[in-house]
């Protein structure tokens, strides 16, 4: 079954044709991987598309894997000559990118842990609000890096690949209006969502101490010397207490809390962070309350000079309230400039993401090296990166049967089973093989764009050649037609079946679900080709989902463009949302499609697939006789099939349902 991170970097795009001419290896060591008895050697190349992937050349047992008997699969057999994906996305920032921690202070990226509990967001209703999520993953990898910067100043590094949120959706730092690159992207004039970079914080100094014992002493009304009084909880800090003593001691502590002459910036913000802290509160407004006109007059000079507006409030029992304006961008950069020491006044949890922060893209630009760039995993599949919203990059769990890490290890530890045409070949001739159809493509596609360097399939076609073995394959990439003689070879000789999976003709909709593979023209030109030189060649329209590519305008240029391309048969497959790829699907859809979340919830409530009904209506696209099917420029084909739609359970000669969500 494709998992969705290998469904989406499926073949090629127009990555496939590497020339790996005159490459050299830096580095040749060995690792034992569960389950395979020798060392792998692993190796590196030299090219940009290989930056930090080590391959992984292992010499398997076995290269024909059984399905299971409790999948649906109508077929029994496949191969699948690599594991994990090299051109699965990932969205890396600098490690030292301040991170919003759920305590309301800041961490850099680098140095976050797997169960740390953070903020990310999440839509409620029409607005999107911030929440309490942990980090479900952490690595790193070596990437090119890019610098943004803001209207209000902010930067963020990170790799082209990264996304943040904008007004207008999920947006990649770097990317191109045509080609392969094509996706959306940031563009000069961008507007981010957040509430823009993050104040740094105190350096707790003796100034930062004198500033927040003449504020706690202050507002408590007496001098005393000091003894613990709390420990410290993961949501405070270690707290002492005054008594009052000998009147030498208490000299002391007035020596200590005197109204200094010239304030320096640490006095300031320990004074501020003591005064929040005994008089403060911050829920939804920022305001510290106190009767001493000295002290107020002391928390507007000390605000001033840090650039925030205050406005001075009357309350009860003769007391004043200076109200620190701005909203949620003004109450983080008190909160982190000042460091007040009670935690829970620092909880921002189903607070809006609004701000008046002026975080308009004003320059994109490469920093012309590349760099050791973090990325995360988290619950909600973001995070607050320097004040703007951030996505994570998903956990890809096929990896960890290998002890590989679940998330940037899928795509830059790559298995490659370098021994797999001979144990084809083997297997194949063993006597107790009784020449059962054989399907490739059904875990992960066999035409990655590493094909091109390691050249596995060609041995593995010519075992199926001389074996007279019947098989079929299913791909998204157009570098299938370079063993096309072997392919023709093979239907001299018994059954063998392709087909290119294409779920849509719709630009924006491929941009949006595919945007990291071959464009559907070309995969529909390969199977134009594959059926003129007389390769069986079908379409897969997989996976169908409803409000995305389920339209009739979407689906019946599709159909028209398989039959002037001669497809064989035309499949329909519902979307299935199996196991994880569920929770992956329903990120995706809240990042892309948000006003599609509550049909999908309620589609796909009672588990993977989607009620009968709406599979039979699915399926009804595709079923349709053909002259009322294609356009009119189609009909009269040359070579018009009959529409197909998939079966629950196809024939061996055809492709395999997918499990992913592309």
């Amino acid at each position: 079954m494709l998992t969705l991170a290998e469904h989406a970097v499926l073949a090629l795009c127009e990555h496939a044709f590497v020339r790996w001419d005159n490459l050299t290896t830096d580095q040749d060591e060995g690792k034992r991987l569960p389950g395979y008895r020798d060392p792998a050697t692993v190796r590196r190349f030299d090219a940009p598309e290989a930056l930090d992937i080590r391959f992984y050349e292992i010499h398997a047992k076995s290269a024909i894997n059984r399905v299971a008997n409790a999948s649906q699969m109508p077929f029994r057999w496949t191969i699948n000559p690599y594991r994990g994906c090299t051109h699965a996305c990932t969205y890396c920032a600098w490690g030292e990118t301040p991170i919003l921690m759920a305590d309301g202070r800041q961490k850099p990226l680098r140095k976050l842990r797997v169960g740390d509990e953070i903020y990310g967001t999440e839509c409620r209703g029409t607005c999107r609000r911030y929440v309490r999520t942990r980090v479900l993953d952490h690595w790193s990898s070596v990437k090119p890096a890019y610098r943004v910067v803001l209207e209000d100043g902010t930067e963020l590094i990170t790799s082209g690949d990264h996304r943040f949120l904008t007004g207008r959706g999920w947006k990649h730092v770097t990317g191109a209006e045509q080609g392969h690159d094509r996706r959306p992207h940031l563009t000069i004039g961008s507007c981010l969502l957040g509430t823009g970079g993050f104040a740094g914080g105190p350096k707790h100094d003796d100034d930062y101490d004198r500033g927040y014992l003449s504020a706690i002493v202050r507002a408590g009304g007496g001098l005393a010397t000091s003894f613990p009084f709390h420990g410290g909880s993961d949501r405070t800090r270690p707290a002492r207490a005054i008594r009052a003593q000998s009147g030498s001691q208490c000299d002391r502590v007035r020596e200590l809390i005197r109204w200094p002459l010239e304030p320096s910036d640490e006095w300031r913000r320990g004074f501020l962070a003591g005064i929040f802290d005994a008089e403060g509160s911050g829920n939804g407004v920022l305001r510290i309350r106190d009767g001493d006109a000295a002290i107020l007059r002391w928390i507007v000079a000390c605000t001033d000079s840090f650039g925030f507006r205050t406005i001075l409030e009357k309350s009860a029992q003769g007391c004043r309230t200076v109200r620190i304006t701005g909203g949620l961008r003004e109450r983080l950069r008190f909160f982190h400039l000042v460091d007040p020491a009670i935690r829970r006044k620092l909880a921002i949890d189903g607070m809006a993401l609004t701000s008046d922060a002026r975080t308009e893209v004003t320059s994109i630009e490469s920093l012309g090296t590349v760099m050791r760039l973090y990325d995360i995993t988290t619950g909600t599949g973001d995070f607050i990166a320097n004040g703007i919203v951030s996505h994570n990059c998903f956990a890809r769990p096929t990896h960890t049967y290998l002890d590989f890490n679940a998330g940037r290890d899928f795509e830059r530890e790559i298995v490659v089973k370098v021994n797999a045409p001979e144990l084809v070949r083997a297997e194949l001739a063993k006597p107790s093989w009784k020449r059962e159809h054989v399907a490739m493509g059904t875990n992960t596609d066999p035409y990655q764009w590493v094909e091109s360097r390691y050249k596995l399939m060609p041995g593995i076609w010519e075992a199926l050649r001389d074996a007279r073995n019947p098989c079929s394959i299913l791909t998204k990439s157009p570098l299938l037609l370079r063993d096309v003689e072997l392919m023709k070879q093979i239907a001299e000789m018994t059954d063998i079946h392709a087909n290119l999976s294409i779920p849509t003709l719709d630009a924006k909709a491929w941009r949006a679900t595919e945007p990291h593979t071959p464009h559907p023209k070309a995969r529909l030109e390969a199977v134009a080709e594959l059926n003129r030189v007389g390769i069986p060649c079908g379409v897969l329209i997989a996976p169908l989902m409803p409000g995305i590519n389920d339209a009739p305008e979407q689906v019946e240029p599709l159909l028209g463009a398989a039959a002037a391309a001669g497809a064989t048969g035309i499949g329909g497959i519902a979307l299935h949302l199996r196991g994880d790829v569920k929770a992956l699907f329903f990120d995706w859809l809240r990042s892309y499609r948000p006003d599609l979340v509550g049909l999908y919830e309620e589609l796909y409530a009672g588990g993977a697939y989607a009620p009968l009904r709406e599979r039979r209506r699915l399926a009804e696209l595709v079923r349709r006789e053909p002259e009322q099917t294609w356009p009119s420029r189609f009909r009269g084909a040359a070579k018009q099939p009959r529409l197909q739609p998939q079966p629950e359970t196809a024939p061996p000669a055809r492709a395999a349902q997918q499990e992913s969500l592309f």
